[in-house]
């Protein structure tokens, strides 16, 4: 069995753990999801909608609000009951934040930031970029299971988890924690900058690299992008410009996505922007270079000058 440690927060399911689970079921094994914290019921019964073997709710006092020590307090029995081969959490701030302590505290072995589950030699292995996403590595686990591994945002699309005929079933797990144990204190939840924007939760984005020429060009894209409604987004030269905030940068050092429509304005398609959007259910790439790297993964490919191209599908668009 798999088990899926959803991530929730306030009653609201992170569509993070939909691409995990979605992950998870590429095994072909049972999956269980669990879902840990407090007033869990409207999360338990969002994801029980997926093809899943069951869904496990565990609410504890050590859970809410969230600290580190709680959750792998907590998580320990409950995956000792639980029993899985393998645990898929999504790759957020928060599972970074207890994912080592957890398998550390299990002595199990935790792989992190994967893109990719794969079958080698019979074996699950699991693949995570490398040096800033100039290589990828296959990684089998190895020693006794559980093995953990955390799924990167968007390699997988949330929308390919499978659905169930009918809804799976939800059982309550009750686990023991030592509150005595717990040495953090909560304070609010961190929040991003006012202006910052989560590119991974856009379903279409515009974005615009070197081919803009200039920062004067960039309220062309906007435009196209509001035609779109769509977030503008960037690849790194632009926003080590200045040209565009660090938050809206695409690719191995910038946030990584997986939009229905992915936009590339003027990007040569260098490896580490395309491990930060190749997920994209639809890429379309505007280069005036036809030998450019971003056409061999754009579904859409149009050969010309963007600054004639673009206001031609503003206009389409508006019309």
């Amino acid at each position: 069995m798999i088990l899926v440690i959803a991530e929730q927060r306030a009653g609201k399911l992170n569509r993070a753990t939909w691409e995990a689970l979605a992950a998870a079921q590429q095994l072909g094994e049972p999956v269980t999801v669990l879902v840990p914290g407090a007033s869990v019921g409207a999360p338990a019964a969002e994801i029980a909608a997926a093809q899943v073997a069951e869904v496990v709710t565990l609410e504890h006092s050590a859970l809410e609000p969230y600290t580190a020590d709680g959750y792998a307090a907590a998580l320990q029995p409950a995956i000792a009951q639980l029993a899985p081969a393998y645990v898929f959490l999504p790759h957020t701030y928060q599972t970074r934040d207890f994912a080592p302590a957890l398998a550390a505290r299990m002595d199990r072995a935790l792989i992190t930031d994967v893109t990719a589950v794969k079958t080698a030699s019979g074996n699950p292995a699991f693949a995570r970029p490398m040096f800033q996403g100039k290589l990828t590595a296959d990684v089998v686990l190895q020693g006794p299971a559980p093995h953990f591994a955390t799924i990167q945002i968007g390699a997988y699309r949330a929308d390919k988890a499978a659905r169930g005929s009918s809804p799976a079933p939800v059982r309550a797990l009750t686990v023991q924690v030592d509150a005595s144990a717990i040495r953090q204190q909560a304070e609010a939840p961190f929040q991003e900058a006012r202006q910052a924007v989560d590119l991974s939760q856009a379903e279409r984005i515009v974005s615009v690299g070197r081919g803009i020429k200039e920062q004067s060009n960039i309220p062309l894209a906007q435009q196209l992008a509001d035609a779109l409604s769509a977030e503008l987004a960037a690849s790194r030269p632009i926003c080590d410009a200045g040209w565009l905030p660090m938050e809206r940068q695409v690719g191995s050092s910038g946030q990584t996505v997986a939009p229905k429509l992915y936009l590339a304005l003027g990007i040569s398609g260098a490896i580490q922007h395309l491990v930060g959007m190749k997920g994209a259910s639809t890429i379309v790439a505007i280069n005036k270079d036809p030998d450019a790297p971003i056409f061999e993964v754009a579904d859409y490919g149009i050969v010309g000058d963007i600054f004639e191209v673009v206001p031609a599908m503003i206009n389409a668009l508006k019309s």
